[in-house]
């Protein structure tokens, strides 16, 4: 029995680091798939569906980190060049950590929500893609809220969940499912991993084209 109780801790250890870098090796290689899909101009939209960005609240903001990573490669190679091992892990860092930004810019420009026949597929940078079916939405209105810093993503009041995809702390359209709806979402419970929720708020850069885009089907 006392064998069998310290298998148990170790082997939940070694899940959880397997999860880990698990994900960290999908995370990576959507970096790469999202910067080939922004040099081929193909952004991840389902033939007969439109996609709306939702990355106008922190385009600036990336292209800060992105120009502070750019600039910061060469001003640390010239104090580290007297060592060359140090040069050597200094530049790749910088060039991953460049790339890595760059990515995840490509992953906002290129991996939009999409409204189209399948239903509303709403997602969030590198890993968040949530497909809402015709079936399990109730209504679609815009609805302006926005909430505290740091608040979770999913929230509970009087019995319902939500789950918000903000930009910048702020949601503009509120999907309201017809029945409590699993969704799977980035990570591991309970912040993660699969969820019911019974809507589901996101920001749209251009609100008015996403609701004509849903009239069309509902």
């Amino acid at each position: 029995m006392t064998a069998d109780l310290d298998r148990a801790p170790a082997a939940s250890v070694a899940r959880r680091i397997g999860g880990f870098a698990l994900r960290a090796l999908k995370l990576e290689l959507r970096i790469y798939a999202s910067i080939w899909r922004l040099i081929a101009r193909r952004p991840a939209i389902a033939p007969g569906a439109a996609g709306f960005g939702y990355h106008a609240p922190v385009i600036t903001i990336l292209w800060i980190f992105i120009v502070l990573s750019a600039v910061e490669i060469p001003i640390l190679d010239l104090i580290v060049h007297r060592w060359p091992v140090v040069r050597v892990v200094v530049l790749i860092a910088g060039i991953w950590g460049l790339t890595w930004m760059f990515g995840l810019l490509a992953a906002y420009l290129m991996r939009p929500h999409t409204v189209g026949p399948e239903g509303i597929r709403v997602r969030e940078g590198l890993e968040t893609d949530v497909l809402l079916t015709w079936d399990d939405i109730a209504s679609v209105a815009r609805v302006k809220r926005v909430d505290e810093p740091k608040t979770p993503k999913i929230t509970e009041a009087d019995g319902a969940r939500t789950l918000s995809l903000r930009m910048q702390h702020e949601t503009i359209v509120a999907i309201e499912l017809e029945r409590p709806t699993l969704v799977r979402l980035p990570g591991a419970a309970p912040k993660g991993g699969e969820q019911f929720v019974d809507e589901v708020r996101i920001w749209v850069d251009d609100v008015d084209g996403f609701m004509a885009a849903v009239r069309q089907h509902i």
